[in-house]
């Protein structure tokens, strides 16, 4: 009997290398952090940079890390299923 996995057309790609994981955090982070900017930046202005730096970092974690991310780790898993199966 052959084990699910062991056939290529199902196996579940691995977790991102550090490159990867890298590329990833930044298509997050960097947009995140622009549109954060662009809809905070007046109020952020008066704001000393740690206090701006805190604020931004409160709002942008949990976005990136529970909004963002899994999306990233869905199409990242969808691409290498779709590469792997050609």
């Amino acid at each position: 009997m052959t084990h699910p996995t062991s056939n290529p057309r199902t196996a579940q790609p691995g977790p991102p290398s550090k490159h990867q994981l890298a590329l990833m955090i930044w298509l997050a982070v960097f947009p995140t952090l622009l549109a954060l900017n662009f809809a905070l930046g007046d109020w952020l202005s008066t704001l000393t940079p740690v206090v701006r730096t805190f604020v931004l970092a409160t709002i942008a974690v949990p976005i990136v890390i529970y909004g963002l991310m899994p999306q990233l780790h869905r199409l990242r898993r969808r691409l290498l299923t779709r590469i792997a199966s050609r």
